[in-house]
């Protein structure tokens, strides 16, 4: 069986949840005044706010959805990690030392330094939140999917763990907290992955011929899985698949292989890849999973998930350029990674932790590509779920390093969903209520605002990780880089670069780009076909990334806006 509870995993990632509960609890008197609570009162290293930054944002689509991409999918899924990675030089060269001087708790703060505008605040604060709630499923789906095989426990209780620990992290010591967990989880998430991908060449490849039979899941009505026509106790019990059908040479096995060596043997080699195919009835949905050989080098070459770079299709092209669009101008723009600027003292201070994070990150999505052909080959892959690539992969070497991987992937969500609550309790407590609302608050006021708006948000989270359970995170987290692109960044940069914005260019061009980016995802043939359950051909838009579109409609309406309206004194200081 894939997955079968251990004593010894239970217990190895009990310690770690434990342990970073009881950080929280330490250093949650460093977090009662406002400013240590939203901003760790701006004295984080910069070393530590740079490792930091690679443990908010290597999140669970980083580490489990592109793992699983790549596992299933080929050389496509390292394409998430190329567009990760490049958004930095936006957040490096653009936005690193002047979201720094013109800011204070949250991003609100930023746009709205010049103008002391509520529209500003409450169109920023609207924006926050919609971007951390989109960020926020992904990361709940893949702590749900953790639980399962790790603890035993269905897929709702996993969702439900996350949110609880990571409420309590917030609300007990902020920011403080929230930065030390994402140090912790940074390290130990790139360490063990080194560790993992230095396993993966020492083993090398092995013909593995398992049963080859299709396998069918059917889940009824009534709840109840069958698997081959067999009534199971749990959802995941199908034959574990992914592997080497034919080395180059004839050979049986290659022994250990240098990293580019491992490249090339699978080039020449031929995989065995799984594909699923769905069918809904009276009886239930049922899923067929049948097996598919395809050659190494077309799995390494691009085009095998996103059909744009193949099938020469106009739209197709689109479609993949405006992901890859939102990917490269998300980063620059996610609420939760810009409030991490204020937890450190000065500009300089932001420069060198934007390259340290830039450092760690980029040597992460290197091993991606390791970890997840190393899954795809391994024969320890589940069919029905790409999100656990990268902890079976582990499971095929000991049941200790997929304790501990499971363990660090859990503090992956950890780190990323309470740096995500954060930012969005501080556009409740600080940008809507205070700011907007003009409600008096002093300094424990406002920390018990952001507390129990990250309560709210925590419960809010909890029900999106149970109601997206099937979705690769990857893909969800496609969503939130789209719409924050769409919404923050050309009110951002042309804050920056170009003295004739308005407040109210600022105003119209948020509340422009995250309605439109929204609107598209919510008419896309993706969201036809895997939220609502309907054809893709009654889809309403032409393809389903909007950023191509939106992200350039945001610039336009705050150039439009601002030419028609006039400048405050404010603007020209």
């Amino acid at each position: 069986m894939l997955y079968q509870t251990n004593p010894t995993a239970i217990a190895i990632f009990a310690s770690f949840v434990l342990g970073v509960i009881a950080l929280s609890f330490y250093l949650g008197r460093k977090g009662q005044s406002a400013k240590g609570y939203f901003a760790a009162h701006g004295q984080i290293h910069w070393f530590v706010n740079g490792i930091a930054f690679a443990g908010d944002y290597l999140s669970a689509a980083s580490f489990l959805g592109i793992c699983g991409m790549i596992a299933f999918n080929g050389f496509d899924g390292f394409l998430y990690s190329i567009g990760f990675l490049a958004g930095w030089v936006v957040a490096l060269f653009v936005i690193a030392e002047p979201i720094k001087s013109l800011g204070k708790f949250t991003f609100a703060d930023a746009l709205d330094s010049r103008f002391h505008s509520p529209a500003i605040k409450l169109s920023v604060a609207i924006s926050t939140l919609v971007v951390s709630i989109f960020y926020l499923i992904p990361q709940m789906v893949g702590a749900g999917d953790l639980i399962t095989p790790l603890l035993g426990l269905p897929h709702s209780w996993g969702v439900i763990m996350v949110g609880v620990v990571v409420t309590l992290i917030v609300v007990t010591a902020g920011m403080v907290s929230t930065t030390w967990v994402q140090f912790i989880k940074g390290s130990l998430l790139v360490f063990f992955c080194c560790i993992l991908t230095v396993l993966i060449l020492n083993r090398g490849f092995t013909v593995n011929i398992v049963s080859l039979e299709p396998q069918v899941h059917t889940r009824r009505p009534d709840g109840t899985v069958l698997i081959d026509g067999i009534v199971q106790s749990k959802d995941h019990d199908l034959r574990p698949v992914g592997t080497i059908s034919s080395l180059p040479g004839g050979k049986k096995s290659t022994g250990p292989l240098r990293p580019l060596e491992f490249l090339g043997v699978l080039e020449d080699s031929t995989v065995i890849t799984w594909t699923a195919k769905k069918r809904i009835d009276e009886n239930g949905t049922h899923t067929t999973y049948s097996p598919v050989e395809r050659k190494g080098s077309e799995l390494l070459q691009p085009g095998g998930a996103f059909k744009g770079l193949t099938t020469g299709r106009l739209v197709d092209k689109l479609d993949f350029v405006s992901l890859m669009l939102a990917l490269f101008c998300g980063t620059a723009s996610l609420p939760h990674i810009l409030i991490r600027y204020y937890t450190v003292k000065d500009q300089a201070s932001a420069r060198k932790s934007t390259v340290v994070g830039i450092a760690a990150i980029g040597f992460f999505y290197v091993l991606t590509l390791y970890l997840g052909l190393g899954a795809m080959t391994s024969g320890s892959l589940d069919p029905t779920s790409s999100n656990m690539a990268a902890p079976l992969l582990a499971k095929s070497f000991n049941e200790t390093l997929f304790a501990i991987i499971s363990a660090i992937a859990f503090t992956t969500v950890l780190g990323t969903v309470s740096g995500l609550i954060m930012a969005g309790s501080g556009a409740v407590a600080h940008d809507l209520l205070e700011s907007f609302f003009q409600i008096p608050m002093n300094d424990h006021q406002k920390v018990l605002a952001g507390k129990a708006s990250a309560v709210v948000l925590g419960v809010v989270a909890m029900a999106l990780g149970i109601l997206f359970r099937n979705f690769n995170v990857s893909f969800l987290v496609g969503w939130a880089f789209n719409i924050a692109a769409s919404a923050n960044l050309p009110a951002l940069v042309m804050l920056l670069f170009w003295k004739r914005t308005t407040k109210q260019g600022i105003s119209a061009a948020v509340i422009v780009g995250m309605v439109s980016s929204l609107g598209w995802i919510l008419l896309s043939a993706d969201t036809f076909e895997k939220v609502y359950g309907w054809s893709r051909d009654a889809s309403l838009v032409p393809f389903s990334q909007p950023g191509l579109v939106t992200i350039p409609l945001g610039f336009l309406v705050l150039v439009a806006v601002s030419l028609a309206t006039p400048r405050h004194v404010e603007s020209q200081k």
